[in-house]
């Protein structure tokens, strides 16, 4: 798969140089781009969800903020059925070992 930035809700990718603005939004979805959840810091295995200790705490990670330290991240589009939680993945392993 190719990594490429895209709208972290539905995969679109964002083609123009630079780093989209606050008020820039997806033309798919209409949803936010300059967000948590499209930058190469947003972590969710750490406290407050961001590796970089400068930047202040943003509470809604969909949504756009002003972060200074927001930097696009380039990887492959995982689509959301496939991006299931591991509760999730964990009980569809154990129904495929039981036969359900």
């Amino acid at each position: 798969m190719a990594m490429t930035r895209h709208c972290w809700k539905c995969g679109t990718e964002y083609r123009l140089p630079g780093a989209p603005g606050r008020g820039e939004a997806c033309p798919r979805c209409n949803s936010d781009l300059k967000v948590c959840l499209n930058c190469i810091h947003y972590d969710p295995r750490v406290a407050e969800q961001c590796r970089e200790r400068r930047a202040d705490l943003v509470g809604e990670k969909h949504l756009a903020n002003y972060c200074e330290y927001f930097d696009f991240i380039r990887r492959a589009y995982v689509p959301p059925a496939e991006n299931a939680s591991r509760e999730a993945r964990a009980r569809d392993t154990l129904k495929k070992l039981l036969g359900d």
